[in-house]
């Protein structure tokens, strides 16, 4: 009789064991731990996306600054494919995705070239507008991936 007691607990606990691993392993998402991270995808197209504030009676000086300063460096890099402006009226942001053929080529930029280049965007904007400090404030940069 003891020796039935003893394997109707150990049968038990085998089970509960048991349970609790197939619950465990459901906790998982299997394919996303065999996943690559974002950062291997170094040789897929990327999209830089900025946001600035940009005021409504400044917008017209912002367009022309972008078109006669960024557009033309940007246009000299290598993997450089193009971009798109988009503006906000409501919120008066601006929206600028910036596609490049990798991520490689686009981090391979100077950030010392690149403040070169806003710095002159800066000073077409303060001297068309008559003001000290460039008025379009950055809120947000990122990246986005293109997915398949």
């Amino acid at each position: 009789m003891k020796f039935n007691l003893n394997l109707i607990s150990f049968f038990q606990r085998f089970c509960l064991v048991l349970i609790c691993l197939v619950v465990l392993s459901f906790q998982f998402d299997i394919p996303n731990l065999k996943a690559i991270t974002m950062d291997n995808y170094q040789g897929e197209m990327v999209i830089e996306e900025l946001r600035l504030k940009v005021p409504a009676d400044v917008k017209a000086v912002w367009l022309n600054a972008e078109q006669e300063i960024w557009e033309p460096w940007l246009s000299s890099q290598k993997g450089f494919l193009g971009r798109q402006l988009f503006w906000d009226k409501e919120k008066e942001e601006a929206l600028i995705l910036v596609n490049w053929e990798n991520k490689k080529l686009w981090k391979s930029i100077p950030m010392s070239e690149v403040n070169v280049v806003q710095q002159r965007f800066e000073d077409n904007v303060k001297a068309a507008l008559n003001v000290g400090e460039n008025p379009f404030e950055l809120i947000f940069e990122g990246e986005l991936d293109k997915q398949r």
